[in-house]
């Protein structure tokens, strides 16, 4: 067994944590991304930490696919999914669990019901595109079990707020600093990189479309998969410029990042803060994004990511060869964006967590009784 992580200040102790993830971790996803990346920190702090999530990685239980917030997300909504959580929870003999996405239609419900330990809840999710609304009431109740409720964004602790009547301490999402080393440019070449789910939230249509309004000499990497992954590719298929690169490893997207050009998130909505965005930032790479909540938050107000109008092919070209071809701008954006993502380290966000598990670790007196199912 490890030692306790102890705070002095607070005289709280916490030694087992479990991250509880609705998604299954055998698709990527920035939800799932963030939830590794923080049981590796945690770890790091000397905590021990558990993921528990759906699916063949998880083990708790076969997915279906859902949709949520403009995409499909692979859940667990069934009831064998609910036992192997009460099962995988009974035996963690956690002291802290940590809900990410509480409300989602998977094993984060039945832990939120059926723990005995405080509960912390990370809400992710922004935009109009919510569940939260069409549950009303119950969502209401469900809610009111959390210990402690954190969004990754203000657009996030709106919509918590707004439909569910909680207030979130607002704590942004972190990346693991280290892992990305800026490089030097290569101005004679043009690159755009696009990484992300090919759905219609996250807006490759739109840059699919503005490629034809790019010069000759500019190329497109086009990473991930997804749902119109083959309606794209036949649509653009006489584009040779276009290169499709298929799912992308960590090592991969490391690699892509220090040699493309620009990176573009052309979004139409649903984006509450934008990891991929940061990741890039942290490598040095400039960046092209859709003026969304989320992503003009993490802009610095413009002056780390150049901000276009979601669903604008027309603009978005424009600003893609002013990044291109403006030397000073990638400058300016590459400089802006490096200081910009210091200020989100992953492990300073776990200590930020630990405070809040310590914290509810002295003031829980004795364990919540589960609800009767």
């Amino acid at each position: 067994m490890i030692d306790a992580a102890h705070d002095e200040r607070s005289g709280g102790v916490v030694r087992r944590v479990a991250l509880v993830c609705p998604y299954s971790l055998d698709t990527p996803g920035g939800v799932q991304h963030q939830v590794l990346a923080l049981e590796r920190a945690l770890t790091r702090l000397g905590h021990d930490v558990t993921v528990l999530a759906p699916g063949q990685t998880g083990g708790l239980g076969r997915t279906i696919p859902i949709p949520v917030n403009g995409s499909i997300a692979r859940m667990a909504p069934h009831p064998a999914g609910a036992h192997r959580t009460r099962r995988a929870l009974t035996r963690g003999r956690f002291d802290v669990i940590h809900l990410h996405e509480p409300l989602a239609p998977s094993i984060t419900i039945p832990a939120l019901l059926l723990h005995s330990a405080p509960t912390v809840a990370t809400f992710h999710a922004a935009g109009e595109r919510t569940p939260y609304r069409w549950f009303g009431a119950p969502a209401r109740r469900l809610a009111r079990r959390i210990d402690a409720s954190v969004a990754v964004s203000d657009a996030a602790a709106e919509l918590v707020h707004r439909h569910l009547g909680v207030a979130c301490t607002v704590l942004y999402n972190g990346i693991e600093l280290e892992r990305f080393i800026p490089g030097r440019r290569d101005r004679r070449s043009c690159t755009v990189l696009f990484l992300g789910r090919h759905e219609t939230r996250k807006g490759l249509d739109v840059l699919l479309e503005a490629m034809a309004m790019l010069p000759e000499d500019v190329s497109a990497l086009i990473g991930g998969t997804g749902p119109d992954s083959r309606r794209l590719r036949d649509r653009f298929r006489g584009d040779e410029r276009v290169v499709w690169l298929g799912q992308v490893s960590e090592a991969s997207k490391l690699e892509l990042l220090q040699r493309s050009s620009v990176l573009c998130a052309p979004s139409h909505h649903g984006e509450s803060f934008g990891v991929v965005l940061l990741e890039a930032m942290a490598a040095g790479l400039p960046v092209v994004a859709s003026d969304l909540p989320g992503y003009r938050g993490l802009s610095n107000n413009g002056t780390a990511v150049q901000l276009v109008p979601p669903g604008d092919p027309a603009a978005l070209a424009r600003e893609l060869i002013r990044v291109l071809s403006d030397a000073h701008l990638a400058e300016s954006l590459r400089t802006a964006g490096l200081h910009r993502a210091r200020r989100f380290s992953l492990d300073a966000l776990a200590e930020r967590y630990v405070e809040i598990y310590e914290g509810l670790a002295v003031t829980a007196q004795q364990p919540r009784v589960p609800d009767r199912q």
